[in-house]
């Protein structure tokens, strides 16, 4: 747990036990502001949160406040659970230009599918906190693909300011299919299925017998063995697979899928030209992660692009929400609450179709976490989630809004970065006898 410590000693007996309670052990109440809860339901004005041991007890209007708790006035402002940012490389890539900075990719790798991007994810990359400043509490973060269609084993954190950022590992497998994935199976899509199914298969040969599978690890095998112990639990369902993929004719292929394999659990990334194949989508109950400003048709798989495609996936019935993905997904994520509030808009503008405050809300917040499986645990304020909570200054899918005040697990966040240190250390001109740079 956060904040957790234990020390062994009968001598230290009593100081143990104070260092071993963890920092979420107290009781918040956020009062008269208007709430968001993140679920699709409407905000609700003049309501409370509670917090408790870094959990939510409750969020709503007439909400009692319990005896002894930290009372914090939120009138005239809103109350939101934090922002999940659907898909990132955040914490995993610092500068894309370095090399030695990005660890989002293995190129020269024998392995795929296998590969773990936990221990390459780094708290103090500068983006988690500037992200975190804006909103932003959780992150699905995902591999690149490199010399595969399977890119490896994602993650979901949390941007506290701390060294344990890691909320779920291993929570995902990513794959590219589509004009980039055709190119990493060698140069078509028929080599790409092909690849996808071959390597599924090895991963049932495997399940069956561990003991006698014939993998090796080397790029001649059809999937070292890492690999295909690694794509057991994709096979199963136990895992969600992310699938990267544009085109209409593409989406209805990797749906199709199903009928070899009928325990995937899915999960589209991109989908550009999804609201052409909206039913089928819906239908299939596959939860979509979608671009909201892919409405350029900059490549031969996505001319059918719309700024209304989420809009019109959602009015089909489709379980989307927002993600990053190919749009500065390292860096950016705290644009979702733009893009979200973009959809807004939309709904008044006619001929397109965007999403009313709820559901684009909900799309930046319990809409990434269901797709995952993790909408028990984060993405809302409903009772017993984690208590990432964001105060803002206004409403939070409006620019000129900004969070005052955020918690992570129910621990209140810093509000600051490298960028607002430089800010405030040049904020006023003048200089001694040295260059503030020299002075320590």
């Amino acid at each position: 747990m956060r904040g957790a410590v234990t020390i062994r000693g009968a001598a230290l007996g009593a100081l143990a036990l104070v260092l071993a309670t963890p920092a979420t052990a107290q009781t918040v109440a956020l009062t008269g502001g208007t709430v968001a809860i993140g679920d699709g339901s409407a905000p609700i004005p003049g309501g409370t949160v509670i917090v408790r041991d870094g959990r939510i007890v409750a969020a709503g209007a007439n909400v009692a406040v319990p005896a002894g708790a930290t009372v914090i006035d939120a009138s005239g402002k809103w109350v939101s659970t934090g922002i999940v940012a659907g898909f990132t490389r955040m914490g995993i890539v610092e500068v894309d230009g370095v090399s030695q900075t990005d660890d989002s990719a293995a190129g020269k790798s024998i392995w795929s599918a296998a590969i773990d991007i936990v221990p390459a994810i780094n708290p103090r990359s500068t983006p988690i906190a500037i992200n975190r400043i804006e909103g932003v509490t959780r992150a699905i973060v995902s591999p690149g693909t490199g010399a595969s269609i399977f890119a490896g084993q994602g993650a979901v954190i949390d941007l506290g300011a701390d060294m344990n950022a890691v909320t779920k590992p291993r929570a995902f497998q990513f794959v590219e299919f589509g004009e980039t994935g055709s190119r990493q199976a060698g140069g078509s899509r028929p080599a790409l299925f092909l690849q996808f199914r071959s390597a599924l298969q090895a991963a049932q040969a495997y399940a069956r017998s561990p003991a006698t599978y014939d993998g090796a690890n080397s790029r001649d095998a059809i999937l070292p063995r890492a690999d295909a112990a690694a794509l057991v639990p994709v096979v199963t369902g136990a895992t969600p697979l992310l699938v990267h993929v544009e085109r209409a004719s593409d989406i209805l292929a990797v749906l199709d899928l199903r009928k070899e394999f009928p325990a995937l659990k899915l999960v589209l990334v991109g989908a550009g030209e999804g609201w052409t194949v909206a039913r089928e989508i819906a239908a299939s109950g596959v939860p979509v992660i979608a671009n909201a400003l892919a409405d350029l048709p900059d490549s031969f798989e996505t001319l059918a692009a719309t700024q209304s495609n989420v809009g019109r996936m959602k009015a089909a019935g489709v379980k989307v929400s927002i993600g990053m993905n190919g749009d500065d997904e390292t860096r950016m994520a705290f644009r979702s609450n733009q893009y979200a509030g973009n959809l807004v808009a939309l709904t008044k503008v006619p001929g397109a179709t965007g999403l009313d405050w709820a559901a684009a809300f909900a799309a930046i917040t319990s809409g990434p976490a269901e797709a995952l499986g993790l909408g028990g645990e984060i993405g809302s304020l409903r009772p017993g989630r984690r208590a990432d909570v964001v105060l803002w200054s206004g409403d939070p899918l409006e620019l000129a809004s900004a969070p005052e005040r955020i918690w992570i697990d129910g621990v209140e966040q810093p509000m600051e970065t490298r960028q607002t240190k430089l800010r405030e250390r040049y904020a006023t001109p003048g200089e001694g006898d040295l260059p503030k740079a020299y002075r320590r």
